[in-house]
């Protein structure tokens, strides 16, 4: 089993609904693809060290993963690059 830690940045300019909605499809993305999402936090909106795509802002997420191999962690790293909801986001694997 390996462990993953994916760092997350969603655009300010979305409602809280529309935030809820964006992080829910990429929970269902890791999940759906055999990962087990083992810590959700939600770090709130917060100002970003510099400037990324005109926004000075964002809304911050972590989650710690569990995952038999890297399918689910390359799905939401394929998709995040697509998705114009997201600021960054960064996939970390946690040695144990």
């Amino acid at each position: 089993m390996k462990n993953y830690e994916i760092m997350f940045i969603v655009k300010p300019t979305l409602s809280e609904d529309e935030v809820k909605k964006v992080v829910e499809n990429f929970k269902n993305i890791l999940t759906n693809n055999g990962a087990k999402i083992v810590d959700f936090v939600e770090m709130g909106q917060r100002e970003l060290a510099y400037e990324i795509k005109k926004f000075k802002n964002g809304y911050y997420f972590v989650a710690t993963i569990e995952a038999n191999d890297d399918q689910a962690i390359k799905e939401f790293d394929r998709l995040s690059l697509i998705s114009g909801d997201m600021l960054r986001h960064l996939i970390t694997k946690l040695d144990k």
